[in-house]
């Protein structure tokens, strides 16, 4: 299917950028997450007719994204978890954890915008987190797990 990126979207392409992709992908995430549209000619009329407000609009997001990174840069937040005497935790600390984490420092961010690539944490001590608050803009962050 041929859509219109009204936003960047990672490994596909920037705002206003025509590209194909496979159906689903357009129909079940693209399209209803508002971040494209079909390629028709009145669509492509329209976007035209808004492109100068959309990118301002997406300049917009990028300096918000930019401002919170500023802010968040450096911070450390502490989890506490129930942990036996070798360190491992019983359970594990997770994206969601650490959104609620700072969420109570103040910053409010989606559990889906926190990056763990090793997978959720299972013991204790200092660990860097990445926050992806804009498909441009990552945050470091270091999340501390201590036991209760």
């Amino acid at each position: 299917m041929q859509i219109i990126l009204l936003e960047k979207v990672v490994n596909l392409g920037n705002l206003g950028d025509v590209v194909k992709v496979k159906d689903g992908y357009a129909r079940n995430f693209l399209i209803p997450q508002k971040m494209a549209k079909r390629a028709t000619p009145a669509a492509l009329a329209e976007f035209e007719a808004r492109r100068a407000e959309l990118e301002k609009l997406a300049a917009e997001k990028l300096a918000a994204a930019q401002g919170v990174a500023d802010k968040l840069g450096g911070l450390s937040v502490s989890v506490a978890r129930k942990a036996g005497m070798d360190g491992r935790l019983f359970g594990s600390v997770g994206n969601a954890d650490i959104a609620e984490a700072l969420k109570a420092a103040g910053f409010d961010v989606d559990k889906s915008a926190i990056r763990m690539p090793e997978g959720p944490l299972k013991a204790i001590g200092e660990f860097p987190i990445d926050v992806a608050l804009h498909t441009d803009v990552l945050a470091n962050i270091t999340v501390s797990v201590v036991a209760e």
